[in-house]
């Protein structure tokens, strides 16, 4: 989709927002489906924190998503705001996903594509200097 935008992208890395557009979106699914896993836990109480995260961070790598999207009118300091939230989500719910990793294997999958969303993150905010 995006080497089909009719005008030029500004000098940003294809690759890397392309890259960085699929694994918010794998983020988003996978935080959304952790969520619903942990509430299905016999103990959904200890996981309070994790379902929140969780849902807190698939709804800022959507609206990441959805920025990143968008390039008519590009707006780059909002871009480089919204993939410093995006990373730091990131980063906090895999924080968050990895004290459950050893008693759920639904939080250490969500951790590793919050990693990997956080990495992305931080690899366009550097494309774009």
């Amino acid at each position: 989709m995006v080497r089909t935008y009719p005008k030029d992208l500004g000098g940003i890395d294809q690759g890397r927002l392309v890259a960085c557009v699929e694994a918010c979106l794998s983020c988003a699914q996978t935080c959304t489906a952790c969520a619903d896993a942990c509430l299905a836990e016999d103990a959904v109480s200890e996981l309070t924190k994790c379902i929140r995260t969780n849902l807190d961070c698939a709804d800022i790598c959507a609206a990441t998503v959805n920025v990143l999207s968008r390039h008519t009118g590009h707006d780059a300091e909002l871009t480089k705001a919204v993939l410093e939230a995006c990373g730091k989500a990131c980063g906090t719910c895999a924080d968050e996903c990895e004290r459950h990793a050893n008693h759920h294997d639904h939080c250490r999958i969500c951790a590793t594509a919050c990693r990997r969303c956080e990495q992305a993150c931080k690899e366009l905010l550097a494309a774009l200097g």
